[in-house]
């Protein structure tokens, strides 16, 4: 660069400076920087995988752009680019026919402005037409009108189809837009004027439809995304006022009237009411709220008034998340949908090459007339396009995760989606899963010289640990107002308990497996220990470093849920395991009560980890259900991870690859059952795309396919894929 072009004093902006810089010298002009940074841009004329792969094949040969993502069904483009700015990216989209809107990363985008486009355009074109048909079939008109109106409805319905070929052709893409204008220009120049006019006119309607189809599919998915109101009334200044929920802060007093929906996750403050939580955990029946319970914005308040304190700001609300879930997981490409992008790589270049031996081969070797043959090429071109195929997948995929978020199961991406059918099987926790994690102590048994010192020494120990049984002794101390220690040096025992000083003195809290590793147990001890476990109870003892102090027996109560969800996981073919912390005889008791096939007990997270390895060793997939915390290493071992419970968790949601949103365990059947529908609709949706293509390509070869017949094998296959995987929509039969 000279020295005077360094001193040129222009100081407006970049795309002012070169208004009409596109494609390479786009990239020409471009400053580039160090580090890679994410770029989101939504593209309204990304449809379907034709625009896809324009995209991809022009971005993806420039050196400083190192990823793209594609989100089709949300027009999302996410790009991991070393330029200064995303001028430069969009100057390369619009290279390709196309405008790219920047978003702000993680942004959701925003449902664009339907642009109603005049439909006497395309009525006009579909008059002339059915007039050059019939003139050239009744012998009405001389050639020449019959060309002139050919030519006039191929202006006013293919001339975009060219614009969009043109550009296909020019990057070196052979999409629909590119082999359907090389069809229709074969046609004119082999006189087939009236069938050319009548495919322009027919490709035209048919992309109408596929692109409002596509729309419903998008307006479907949205509506389970926009739930949350805008506006939240809140208390200021002494008075109830409205403001946009989007600036409220956390700890603000909340008002919301009955039939409205929520706008903020929060706690409630006053008053008492049935609130309908479907919409997030898929809960059928409405839950009672009164003064400290949990709300989530984007549920539906009943009969009674609340007020309550807002917990999170509406962009981290437990609905935000389930949207940046879902959202994320869109973009994600399942098994089958990565399969048919390689397959439709290879589809497509073996049809056009079947094309041009059809036209050349027949005539060349076997004395056939030219115009024939060549004629059945450009029907061959057509039905070249695998868009159909391509479109197939993410339609389902996208349908199937919408259906689980409906439904309070929330789903990371189509690969947990595809993996749910195949679970041999399933591993679930037992405190908080199968029962209902809240136990109550049930009995306590001295064995020391301590009396009521025992239960307050165990209850300042159990008061600083998360574990639901910990909790069910500190809550008995508090109920009889038994006052707490301090505790020092408090230490957790990962499978065992915790321990602590209390004046000055070392204590241990813990299950069975403590007691062992203390070196403390006895056979008097295991005596006493095993009449309260073959009850079905949890012991938890209280020692010092020479003795067991005390033992406290705790019960938990089973879900309802529990036994109804393992009979239909066994309906399904898929085994059950219980993998506990907890003692044999327990775990051996709730097995058998709730009909597990399996269960183990005693087990410290690393022996869970085990259990899950050892069944995966022999091939079979297996599933983890657990809270996302305690059984962080095994749910992430296993094929899919089930977190239960999720909503008003913060970490759930993050760790595992389906999250169910409350603590119905039947929802897990339910998952595997949506799973094994998506599947069976992917199945059909390949098949119907294939097999379409195929009977159309054995009519063409036998000379009985026409090009109008073409386009009807594209766009309908296209079509029925698209409304086949909305189906998934409705939920189960």
């Amino acid at each position: 660069m000279s020295q005077e072009c360094c001193h040129n004093h222009d100081h407006r902006p970049p795309h002012a400076r070169q208004p009409n810089r596109t494609g390479p010298d786009a990239i020409a002009a471009a400053t580039l920087v160090t580090d890679a940074r994410w770029s989101q841009l939504r593209i309204d004329a990304m449809d379907c995988p034709t625009e896809e792969r324009l995209i991809r094949n022009a971005l993806g040969k420039v050196p400083a752009i190192e990823a793209l993502e594609f989100n089709l069904m949300q027009r999302l483009l996410r790009v991991r680019h070393r330029f200064e700015d995303v001028e430069p990216l969009q100057r390369l989209i619009e290279g390709l026919g196309m405008q790219a809107i920047p978003l702000a990363e993680g942004a959701s985008a925003s449902a664009p402005a339907e642009v109603k486009k005049p439909w006497w355009p395309l009525a006009l074109a579909g008059i002339a037409a059915l007039a050059a048909e019939v003139c050239e079939w009744f012998a009405l008109a001389p050639e020449a009108l019959v060309a002139a109106l050919a030519i006039l409805a191929i202006l006013v319905a293919g001339l975009p189809t060219y614009k969009k070929g043109w550009i296909a052709l020019k990057n070196r893409n052979l999409n629909i837009n590119a082999l359907m204008s090389i069809a229709v220009t074969g046609a004119l120049l082999i006189g087939q004027w009236p069938e050319a006019a009548m495919v322009s006119v027919l490709f035209a309607i048919a992309e109408l439809i596929e692109a409002r189809s596509l729309e419903r599919a998008r307006n479907a998915i949205r509506g389970l995304l926009q739930l949350a109101p805008e506006q939240a009334r809140v208390f200021e200044s002494g008075r109830w006022i409205e403001r946009p929920a989007r600036e409220v802060p956390p700890g603000t007093r909340v008002r919301v009237r009955p039939g409205e929906r929520i706008a903020l996750d929060g706690e409630v403050l006053s008053g008492r009411s049935s609130v309908n939580q479907a919409p997030i955990t898929g809960e059928s029946l409405p839950v009672e709220k009164a003064q400290g319970a949990p709300l989530f914005a984007g549920t539906i308040n009943g009969e009674g008034e609340l007020e309550y304190r807002s917990t999170r700001a509406a962009g981290d609300s437990t609905l935000a998340r389930i949207i940046h879930a879902v959202e994320s997981a869109q973009g994600s490409r399942a098994p089958t949908q990565r399969f048919v992008d390689r397959f439709a790589r290879i589809y497509t270049p073996v049809v056009i090459a079947i094309a041009v031996l059809t036209a050349l081969l027949p005539p060349l070797l076997l004395d056939g007339a030219w115009l024939d043959w060549l004629y059945r090429a450009l029907v061959l071109l057509v039905i070249a396009c695998p868009c159909a195929l391509v479109i197939s997948t993410p339609v389902t995929i996208v349908s199937g995760l919408a259906a689980g978020a409906r439904g309070g199961i929330l789903i990371k991406g189509g690969v947990f989606l595809e993996l749910g059918r195949k679970l041999a099987w399933v591993a679930l926790d037992k405190t908080g899963t199968l029962t209902e994690g809240r136990p109550r102590q049930a009995g306590m048994e001295l064995i020391g010289s301590l009396d009521r010192q025992a239960r307050a020494i165990a209850a300042s120990l159990a008061a600083r640990s998360d574990h639901p049984v910990s909790q069910a002794i500190a809550r008995a101390a508090e109920e009889d107002g038994i006052a707490l220690y301090g505790v020092d040096r408090l230490t957790a025992l990962p499978g065992r308990g915790v321990s602590g000083l209390i004046d000055g003195r070392t204590y241990h809290l813990g299950n069975h497996r403590l007691v062992e590793d203390l070196g403390l147990c006895s056979p008097a001890l295991e005596t006493r220990m095993d009449a309260q476990e073959s009850q079905g109870r949890t012991l938890v003892a209280l020692c010092d470093e020479q003795a067991v102090l005390a033992l406290f027996a705790v019960a938990d109560r089973v879900r309802e849920s529990s036994r109804e969800a393992i009979a239909e996981l066994h309906e399904l073919g898929v085994k059950t395991l219980m993998l506990s912390g907890d003692n044999p005889h327990t775990v051996a008791t709730i097995a058998r009560e709730v009909g597990m096939d399996d269960a183990r007990g005693n087990l410290l997270p690393e022996d869970k980890l085990a259990e899950i390895g050892r069944r995966q060793a022999t091939g079979a997939p297996v599933g983890m259900v657990g809270d996302g915390i305690n059984d962080a290493p095994a749910l992430a071992k296993a094929d899919i991870g089930f977190a239960m419970g999720a909503a008003g968790t913060d970490t759930a949601i993050e760790t595992a690859g389906v999250a169910l949103m409350d603590d119905d365990l039947r929802k897990l059947p339910q998952f595997i059952r949506l799973s094994r529908r998506t599947h069976a609709v992917l199945m059909q949706n390949i098949t119907l795309a294939l097999g379409i293509k195929a009977v159309f390509l054995a009519l063409t070869l036998m000379g009985q396919g026409t090009l109008w017949m073409a386009v009807f094998a594209d766009m309908g296959a296209s079509l029925l894929v698209v409304f086949n995987g909305l189906r998934l929509l409705r939920g189960p039969r």
